[in-house]
């Protein structure tokens, strides 16, 4: 049996399971992540300040970014963040097949975690931990879990 001075004082992930905490992990990642992240916002008719809040960088990163001019990596709360963005838009996709899936998010809502709000308010708002919710939300609603 291995003494606790020699075991990590933080297990690692499950093989296969992404954590977006290495940074060759994140590198290669980034622009992948941006992209989306500017065109889903774009879809949702954003606004320059709510991409730069739901991704967790400023505006003037921000019109870096959609200028192509941004050559930064993410961090891994910024990864998350888009990650969580990116499973709520294909799961939008997955549940309405017309234009429903990219005006959803913009429209004041009654669920649970909006409060009456809209989608993209709420995960300003509430951060990671509310967009997550919502991409669990949207999986709820298509029978997903």
């Amino acid at each position: 049996m291995a003494s606790a001075a020699l075991r990590p004082k933080y297990p690692t992930a499950p093989a296969g399971l992404q954590t977006f905490a290495g940074d060759g992990d994140r590198k290669r990642l980034t622009a992948a992540a941006v992209k989306a992240v500017l065109r889903l916002v774009h879809a949702w008719g954003g606004d320059n300040a709510e991409g730069a809040a739901l991704l967790g960088v400023s505006t003037s990163t921000w019109d870096r970014m959609k200028a192509g001019t941004w050559n930064g990596t993410l961090s891994q709360d910024q990864l998350t963040r888009a990650s969580a963005l990116i499973g709520v838009f294909k799961g939008l996709h997955l549940l309405f097949a017309d234009s429903m899936a990219d005006r959803w998010p913009q429209l004041p809502n009654r669920g649970p975690i909006f409060a009456s709000k809209s989608p993209v308010e709420a995960m300003i708002e509430g951060g990671i931990p509310r967009m997550l919710e919502t991409r669990l939300y949207i999986d709820a609603l298509r029978g997903g879990l």
